[in-house]
């Protein structure tokens, strides 16, 4: 087995179900690779899935204007299943036609079990815009397992992660998923932790939070660097990724509901929205049997 073949592997784990969204851009492109890469070094069926977005009342008025994309998405699957079968991944894929895109995704990760949800993200202006528009955004808000968000042009190298905790339930399930991936995959030559304060006289509680995670990773033979900063969170640790050359972000969410009230305030969003490098979202719900 290859270098970039074991890492993948022992990163996450053995994934038996994996869901590609992808909505047929050139945004989708570093997930379409990832996704190719997982499935063929966890060798599984990678699940291909485009939801086209319908308006009932255009499409009762005799405009079905969806069959058109509906043979474009045909041809964007034909090119992804010619490059996964170059790399000897078979695909399952799955057109379907909605209302509610997030909705559809959520739908077939819950039938099909998806032990990961892989996606790609719009390079949008304005992150108001970009979290309370973003399908990938309601996708984590309400996803039944974890989510890995590859932005178009970036690649997980496995040498560099970078964890992000705050002490709560979801964070610390996020510790424990990259805490598994460090003692696991040995490719990793880098593990920094960063808590993020929001004003100095709580730095204390910051580093308490990092003294937890040490001890706790030490435990499994890790090593990690630790951070505690001071500022507005996503924004600490986005630019702490890129300070540290990090390739890929770890963080905790919560899986909630009331999609709108819960978007802006999620770090987890702001994070994705801005970061460079790919980001790991970790559920505080229990992995589907």
């Amino acid at each position: 087995m290859s270098l970039t073949a074991r890492h993948r592997t022992n990163m996450m784990g053995e994934l038996k179900s994996i869901l590609l969204a992808t909505d047929g851009s050139d945004n989708s492109n570093g997930a379409v690779k990832e996704a190719i890469g997982f499935s063929r070094d966890c060798k599984t069926v990678l699940r291909l899935l485009r939801v086209i977005e319908i308006n009932p009342a255009y499409e009762s008025m005799g405009f079905h204007y969806t069959d058109k994309m509906k043979e474009t998405a045909m041809a964007e699957f034909d090119d992804i299943r010619e490059l996964a079968a170059s790399h000897n991944v078979e695909c399952d894929i799955a057109i379907k036609r909605s209302e509610s895109v997030y909705g559809a995704i959520i739908q077939e990760a819950n039938r099909y079990k998806s032990d990961i949800i892989i996606m790609g993200k719009h390079g949008m202006t304005g992150l108001r815009k970009m979290l309370l528009g973003s399908v990938t955004a309601k996708v984590i808000a309400t996803s039944p397992t974890k989510v890995l968000v590859v932005p178009r042009d970036s690649e997980i190298r496995g040498e560099s992660i970078l964890l992000a905790v705050d002490g709560s339930k979801c964070s610390q399930i996020a510790e424990d998923e990259a805490i598994n991936m460090a003692s696991r995959c040995d490719v990793i030559k880098n593990m920094i932790v960063v808590s993020v304060a929001q004003s100095k006289d709580k730095l204390p509680y910051a580093q308490e939070i990092l003294d937890k995670v040490k001890k706790k990773a030490h435990r499994r033979g890790v090593n990690v660097e630790t951070l505690a900063l001071v500022g507005q969170p996503y924004k600490a640790i986005v630019n702490a990724s890129l300070e540290c050359g990090s390739d890929i972000i770890i963080v905790g969410t919560h899986r909630r509901t009331g999609i709108a009230s819960i978007l802006m305030g999620s770090v987890a969003q702001q994070v994705i929205a801005l970061s460079m490098c790919p980001v790991l979202v970790v559920k505080d719900v229990p992995q589907m049997p």
